[in-house]
């Protein structure tokens, strides 16, 4: 499939054929599901914990006689039965993360791709680059394309000038090829990707 390709400076800059193996396939919800699962997964931290009966720092010593008080027999105050007590199979530092197969994320990231052009919000940049990181001169070019909330993908590396721009602008993002992933297409509004972006995601991912 053809597109065409633009510049900041909203003009035409040519036609990019992609790929129709990675930018024209029928989106599949379970599969994007399924890897946007596994990426979250990846970013818990795991660290809830709850103190043990062993862990409390309460003393073991029998808190009152067993018989002739008129309540309930107890032993030690660090009972899970006590207030600020230990918890019984209460929660443990652990790993969210579980396998996904590569083959999945692969489909999963052209999936997302395909998603974003057959929804017309795809676009395909010149290249993202500034002479100068200047956030204003970005944001004024931004706001004449009506991006405001926009993924952008370069190439193997993003030019410093415009990430440096683009770092204070709330709702856009800029990633080299190498970080594009599906979970972070799909949640912004709007995929912009540069032409050698479109190069690298092609030779990443055929």
């Amino acid at each position: 499939m053809k597109i065409k390709a633009i510049n900041l400076d909203s003009k035409a800059a040519g036609q990019v054929d992609l790929a129709d193996e990675i930018f024209d396939l029928e989106p599949r919800a379970d599969i994007l599901h399924r890897v946007v699962r596994w990426q979250l997964a990846k970013r818990q931290a795991g660290t809830h914990k709850t103190l043990t009966r062993g862990e409390t720092s309460y003393s073991s010593k029998k808190i009152y006689r067993q018989k002739g008080t008129g309540g309930a027999r107890h032993g030690t105050r660090g009972v899970n039965l006590m207030r600020h007590g230990g918890t019984t199979k209460g929660p443990a530092p652990r790993s969210h993360a579980h396998a996904l197969p590569k083959a999945v994320r692969k489909l999963g990231l052209k999936l997302a791709l395909s998603s974003k052009a057959k929804a017309g919000e795809l676009i395909v940049l010149d290249e993202a680059k500034l002479a100068e990181p200047k956030t204003k001169a970005l944001a004024e070019k931004m706001g004449k394309l009506g991006w405001t909330k926009a993924l952008v993908i370069d190439g193997q590396e993003v030019d410093q000038n415009f990430a440096r721009a683009a770092r204070s602008l709330k709702g856009i993002d800029v990633l080299p090829s190498q970080g594009a992933n599906v979970y972070d297409i799909l949640k912004r509004d709007l995929l912009v990707v540069t032409k050698a972006g479109v190069e690298a995601l092609e030779a990443r991912l055929k």
